[in-house]
């Protein structure tokens, strides 16, 4: 495995993170794909013994089933100190907003119970899930300031924003005097990558850690043409974000393929290699023993210029979906994309 650090920060993380939202009871979110504790655990400890440090998980996952396996699995696996723990918070529900709870209480509360989830005094990253229009940044900022000012989360991150948001955000936080943005969390992979427009180039000028999510398109980028898988089958979210231009990608996932037999390696491996080239860490989920190794392997394949240019050059340009499509103003009162619970996100 190798290290990094964390944009800004002085965390040092292995280039992959572990993404949790596989993990989880799936009576308690929408995702019937999820596995229980018993795998979760096997996953979340072959991962360490890979060399993965860095986990990602969230209160919306599984309504907080997700933080309790992987926090009573770090805890039984791991050294506190020797792991990376990032979690995420959602925004103020309508019912908070109308019995006058801020932005501020908001954040406490959510950080009190992810903690309370993972049992952990603190997190290492705590991650603004999506833009919250019905909050004031202010509120938003001063919130999580306060909750590094007291320890429990080192730094902040953000998720599901567009560049110029997180440039205001960061700009507001450094003329108060807060916590900026270390990292941020966006939809980016190599049959969507609308995120070369202006975040990443922006993210390169401030030393912002990019961390995507959905590294393999919700196990496209993985799969051979014709197979499948339970998650391929039923994860009505990823067939939302990525049906509309399954034929455009056709032939991206056809040179996945090819490379990969050419090098004797899995589309895993030629996916996420191709991206390492990109950002600073992908999040990528398990489900599957499998999955996080074909994952850690990935951190050695270097590409080269010809194989990356090769895959890239099939590409066309891609619409906003998923919570990214949501993300305006006249969205905010209303429902998002995925929900847990009975909080709608």
């Amino acid at each position: 495995m190798r290290y990094t650090k964390l944009g800004r920060s002085d965390l040092s993380v292995s280039r992959i993170c572990m993404g949790c939202m596989g993990f989880g009871d799936a009576a308690n979110g929408q995702h019937s794909w999820t596995i229980d504790e018993a795998r979760s655990r096997e996953i979340i400890r072959r991962g360490l013994e890979l060399g993965i440090n860095f986990f990602d998980t969230a209160i919306a996952y599984q309504s907080g089933t997700s933080e309790q396996y992987l926090g009573r699995a770090l805890r039984d696996f791991a050294k506190r100190d020797e792991v990376v723990v990032a979690t995420k918070f959602l925004p103020r529900t309508n019912e908070e907003i109308a019995a006058g709870i801020s932005g501020q209480e908001h954040i406490r509360r959510m950080l009190e119970r992810s903690l309370q989830n993972l049992g952990m005094d603190h997190v290492d990253l705590y991650i603004y899930h999506m833009w919250d229009y019905q909050t004031p940044l202010y509120d938003i900022l001063d919130g999580l300031n306060q909750m590094v000012k007291e320890g429990k989360t080192r730094y902040i991150g953000i998720s599901n924003c567009f560049a110029w948001q997180l440039c205001k955000a960061n700009n507001l936080a450094e003329r108060e005097g807060f916590s900026r943005f270390v990292s941020v969390q966006s939809h980016y992979n190599l049959i969507f990558r609308e995120e070369e427009r202006e975040m990443a180039p922006f993210c390169r000028e401030e030393n912002i850690a990019m961390t995507p999510y959905s590294s393999l398109a919700g196990g496209r980028l993985s799969k051979h043409p014709g197979e499948t898988s339970k998650r391929l089958q039923e994860d009505s979210y990823a067939q939302l974000k990525y049906g509309g231009m399954a034929d455009q990608d056709a032939p991206i996932l056809r040179r996945v393929a090819e490379l990969a037999d050419q090098r004797g390696v899995s589309m895993t491996e030629i996916s996420l290699a191709w991206l390492l080239t990109k950002v600073t860490v992908p999040v990528v989920g398990a489900t599957k023993l499998h999955h996080i190794a074909d994952a850690a392997k990935a951190v050695e394949l270097e590409l080269t210029a010809e194989e990356c240019s090769y895959l890239e050059e099939p590409y066309l340009p891609h619409p906003l979906v998923g919570v990214m499509a949501q993300n305006t103003p006249a969205a905010a009162g209303g429902s998002h994309v995925w929900s847990t619970g009975n909080q709608k996100v």
